[in-house]
């Protein structure tokens, strides 16, 4: 045995001694294409993604649904008590019951025509909003440019000014003959009204937004060599649109309460008109349905304006 262990290189017992690192390496090479086997499949089927954790539900707040939804429904049940308490045993006067029942047959067919002196509640506040977005849409084109320049130029503001403070107390039923003497009918002479009354109330939440721009941005405008155009587009109408939109809702509410008042003196088709006309018909439960349209009519401009003064604020 120990003269197989010492042999010299090249017999027999140097080749038993190679063996064992031959079959190793073939050991080591099948290793390798084993992972390599593996690793192929695994790309072919790669492992599920696992949707990452959701993130804990808040609980829903139940006080605060109840704090917007209970003070209204409170105030109206109020209203309504009050209301039937008053009317208990009035003979003039209608109930809320009554009223409501008035209200649903009127709303059962709200857009019939029988001819125009004779259409439903629907038609004549249609024709009401038609006139109120002619009479404003013409007081927000003149109003706020307007507005912007007497903001912007101080000698603009000066020789404005007292035009304004002179003109805008004037009652809205006061211009309303001027519109009939100029225009010859009733629909022009309606919106003329709306427009002379709505237009102040833009003029002067623009100009006094423009001039409570900042003096630093006017001096960086000014560094800058900043156009005209540039300062009114870039500075000024950011910082005044909080003010302008203040002036565009005040106008809106001032525009729905004058055409009601319009178009009971000048007749024709609308809410207005509709109101009188009932009243001349004794139909007192048809003029508190009239009266609530309007409010909610009312409530409803205000509160698309104000949406739309979220959606293009620049606070965010």
């Amino acid at each position: 045995m120990v003269a197989a262990i010492f042999h010299a290189p090249g017999e027999p017992a140097a080749a038993e001694t190679a063996r064992p690192a031959s079959s190793s390496t073939a050991a080591g090479t099948a290793g390798s294409v084993a992972d390599g086997a593996a690793r192929t499949a695994r790309a072919a089927n790669p492992a599920p993604l696992q949707a990452s954790p959701r993130a804990p539900r808040l609980p829903f707040d139940w006080s605060a649904l109840w704090l917007a939804v209970l003070p209204p429904v409170l105030g109206l049940a109020l209203l309504v008590g009050v209301w039937a308490l008053l009317t208990m045993n009035s003979s003039t006067f209608p109930s809320p019951l009554a009223t409501f029942d008035a209200a649903v047959k009127l709303f059962a067919d709200p857009f019939y025509d029988n001819g125009p002196n004779d259409q439903g509640i629907g038609w004549n506040v249609l024709f009401s909003l038609q006139r109120v977005a002619l009479g404003f849409g013409l007081a927000a084109a003149v109003g706020i440019p307007l507005g912007f320049l007497i903001g912007r130029f101080s000698f603009l503001n000066r020789m404005i000014n007292p035009l304004v403070s002179l003109l805008r107390p004037v009652s809205p039923l006061a211009w309303l003959p001027i519109g009939l003497l100029v225009f010859k009918a009733a629909n022009p002479a309606a919106i003329w009204t709306i427009f002379i009354c709505s237009i102040w109330p833009m003029i002067i939440n623009t100009a006094v937004g423009v001039q409570r721009v900042p003096q630093d941005y006017l001096n960086v405008a000014r560094v800058l060599n900043l156009s005209e155009w540039k300062v009114i587009t870039k500075i000024l109408f950011p910082a005044v649109l909080p003010y302008m939109l203040t002036g565009v809702r005040l106008s809106v509410g001032t525009a729905w309460l004058v055409i009601v008042a319009a178009e009971m003196l000048t007749g024709g088709v609308g809410i207005g008109f509709w109101v009188w006309d009932e009243w001349n018909n004794l139909n007192v439960k048809h003029i508190i349905v009239a009266i609530f349209v309007i409010g909610i009519v009312g409530l409803l401009l205000e509160q698309l304006l104000m949406a739309i003064a979220r959606r293009f604020s620049y606070d965010d």
